[in-house]
């Protein structure tokens, strides 16, 4: 028992997967607000050529 619960504590194979997810997570936390920006803009911008129109 004691050689199985070493081998678990030595197992990293779901520390990459977890760090991955916190890249992701970051990443995406800085693009929506960039996103929606430019969605706003183009908003924007879309209503002024239909008001030309």
């Amino acid at each position: 028992m004691l050689k199985q619960i070493k081998k678990f504590l030595k197992n990293e194979s779901g520390a990459a997967a977890v760090e991955y997810g916190l890249i992701t997570s970051g990443i995406s936390v800085a693009i929506i607000p960039s996103v929606t920006g430019v969605g706003n803009k183009l908003a924007t911008i879309f209503t002024q050529i239909q008001t030309a129109l």
